[in-house]
């Protein structure tokens, strides 16, 4: 499921189409039901010593476990709640120079050793139509080891009744601000996933991500005109521990515009915020299309970088192998060779990565048993690298993988899919306020919204939460109806100042599709205020021509 499409959709729909995907309905009490180690060794060996004897040449095994609970309110009602467990074995081979790929509910040792010879025999069948053999980067076994995500509170251990209590609080802060409607949702994953191959890696990750967004509607009764917010919150790998807002992390946006977390979340306060800002979106002055020197919020941000970073440097996509969820990309092989295709200005440095902590992506070992890491894909304003797997190291000229490998599920094969991609802070000292100080004619933008990207990741457009005018260095009035244009290279080259690291931090996707059958994954995208001078807006309330 796209993220945009899941944003559109109320939450009762959401609890029904989830459910099949997400796997079957149990009672709360089975989500901390744990399984035994060794049981999970057992099968992988099952299944590798199954798939070696009929005829791989390498095999990998994901035994997986996967727990979610998510709880949706409306105004002062809880509506949903739901716990939903899917567990099973995912086997992928080689044989014959080919992949085969077949994943089983049944775990049993009868029922892995089958799948393994059916993944073989679906491999030897592909190997009849595949012009070159698979080649792998080496990836040296690691033995017996385990990584979990840093957490201080297992949501699984926090009552129900609890959380649900916390999101009507927070619908109810809404209303209070001066919202119509509100909906809070909260979403608490835990995968539980085992990987083996015949590398000689036995892998244990157990992983949690949470992320809980809120929807503030705002109606003119008098005309029936309505305006919404989203809340700001980042859907993160962390505990519980996220919701317990601490004084310390809090830090205020450009101009005290709206405040903002960075380790933990307020959600009352935001729903509050989100509610109050909503309802003057409904009087706010229309934008007068033009060119205007652009700051960007972290929270906007991250989308951007998203679409126009990230999906871009995925290689299968560069490669012309991956068209789906908006086509391939414009940062053709050709561009890297070059060694000065100058995709952003200088200031510009964007890395990729699976070990930052709170993030998304942040495990410590990918879909087939590679160690996490971090490496640059633009540096100085030059792209200098894509995302790699294990069969894609060799033609970009890497010895070993990136460690993007990802399934969404032990029924889905694993693929590229992207790390974390973030802007790296500026290197001078810079604040928000500081950073508008200088602009005579822009806009401030606040949170993401809808978007619009072409078929190569080239031409786009953004729009967001909340709009303000900056006028002679101060903050002015909100705006609204607003939408920015451009292209990837002409926006990443007018990045004209870059605040500091005090100001950097996280937004993400928790449902980011790609693929054919789609599959969806998580990532984060890091990132400070950022100003890019000269980009054309559009207002979208005016029709053309």
């Amino acid at each position: 499921m796209e993220r945009r499409a899941f944003l559109n959709i109320s939450s009762l729909a959401l609890g029904t189409m989830l459910l099949p995907a997400f796997g079957r309905a149990i009672a709360a009490e089975e989500l901390l039901a744990p399984v035994a180690l060794q049981f999970k060794k057992m099968l992988a060996d099952t299944a590798m010593t199954a798939a070696t004897q009929a005829g791989a040449t390498y095999c990998d095994v994901r035994v997986g476990r996967y727990l979610n609970q998510f709880i949706t309110t409306r105004d002062l009602n809880v509506e949903n709640v739901v716990n939903t467990e899917s567990a099973g074995v995912g086997v992928r081979v080689i044989a014959g120079g080919a992949y085969g790929f077949a994943a089983t509910n049944d775990m049993t040792p009868d029922g892995v050793a089958a799948v393994a010879r059916q993944a073989v025999a679906i491999a030897k069948a592909n190997s009849k139509l595949q012009t070159e053999p698979v080649i792998l980067a080496p990836v040296k076994g690691v033995g017996e080891v385990s990584w979990a995500t840093p957490i201080v509170k297992d949501w699984r251990t926090v009552p129900i009744k609890d959380k649900a209590e916390l999101l009507i609080a927070a619908n109810k802060a809404g209303m209070d601000g001066g919202a119509s409607f509100m909906q809070s949702l909260l979403f608490q994953v835990n995968q539980q996933k085992y990987f083996a191959s015949t590398d000689g890696s036995y892998i244990d990750q157990d992983l949690h991500r949470l992320w809980m967004p809120v929807f503030a509607t705002a109606v003119d009764k008098k005309t029936n005109k309505f305006r919404s917010r989203q809340g700001l919150s980042s859907p993160v790998g962390m505990g519980y521990e996220y919701l317990d807002a601490r004084p310390e992390h809090k830090i205020k946006a450009a101009g005290g515009v709206t405040t903002l977390y960075t380790g933990s979340y307020d959600l009352i306060e935001d729903a509050r915020a989100a509610g109050k800002q909503a309802k003057q979106k409904l009087t706010a002055k229309s934008v007068e299309p033009g060119k205007y020197d652009m700051v960007l919020s972290p929270e906007h941000l991250w989308l951007t970088i998203h679409e126009s970073v990230g999906h871009p440097t995925e290689l299968d996509r560069v490669l012309g192998y991956e068209a789906n969820f908006a086509g391939t990309s414009f940062a053709t092989l050709d561009k890297w060779q070059s060694k000065k295709f100058k995709y952003g200005s200088d200031i510009v440095n964007i890395v990729a990565d699976k070990t930052t902590p709170g993030s998304l992506a942040n495990v410590g070992y990918d879909d087939e048993g590679v160690k996490c890491k971090r490496w640059d894909i633009i540096k100085d304003g030059i792209l200098v690298n894509y995302q790699a797997t294990r069969d894609q190291a060799h033609i970009i000229g890497e010895k070993e993988s990136h460690g993007c490998s990802y399934a969404d599920n032990w029924s889905s094969v694993q693929f590229q899919r992207m790390p974390n991609v973030s802007l790296q802070a500026g290197k001078k000292k810079m604040t928000p306020d500081e950073m508008i100080k200088d602009v005579k004619k822009g806009i401030y933008i606040v949170g993401d919204g809808s978007f619009s990207i072409d078929q190569q990741r080239y031409n786009f457009q953004f729009g967001g939460q909340l709009f303000y005018e900056i006028k002679n260095g101060k903050i002015g009035q909100m705006l609204e109806d607003v939408a920015y244009q451009s292209n990837t290279q002409e926006f990443w080259n007018a990045c004209a100042g870059i605040c500091d690291e005090r100001d950097w931090r996280m937004g993400g996707s928790f449902f980011d599709g790609k693929g054919q059958p789609s599959q969806s994954s998580v990532v984060s995208h890091g990132a400070s205020t950022a100003r890019f001078n000269g980009i054309n807006v559009i207002n979208t309330a005016r029709k053309i021509g």
